[in-house]
């Protein structure tokens, strides 16, 4: 008796093939799931190293703060120090980076 060969694949190559692409996308995902949290952490010690510097600048330049309720953050986009108003943190008169109300996750 002789068999015929057929073209194609047999049902345990494609099996092993698609548990191989599964795997693969399995790692893949882990992979990538974490980008977002990495990028938010990182724009947040960004964040915080400008607002450090611009006070340090400012405290070398003579930038008053002592206006009572001053908005620190303001004086120092007026001085040019800083391009903007940070996202994340504040500046308090006496020197202090905090985060901003209701910012939780640059901790």
């Amino acid at each position: 008796m002789s068999r015929r060969h057929e073209p194609g694949f047999t049902l345990i190559e494609i099996l092993v093939v698609v548990a191989i692409l599964g795997i693969l996308s399995a790692v893949v995902v882990i992979s990538v799931a974490g980008i977002p949290e990495r990028g938010q952490k990182s724009a947040c010690s960004e964040d915080r190293k400008v607002l450090e510097s611009a006070f340090e600048a400012a405290a070398t330049n003579g930038v008053d703060f002592s206006a009572p309720s001053a908005d620190v953050t303001a004086a120092l986009v007026s001085a040019g120090l800083l391009r903007g108003a940070s996202q994340y943190y504040a500046v308090t008169s006496a020197g202090d980076v905090t985060p901003r109300p209701g910012v939780t996750k640059c901790s």
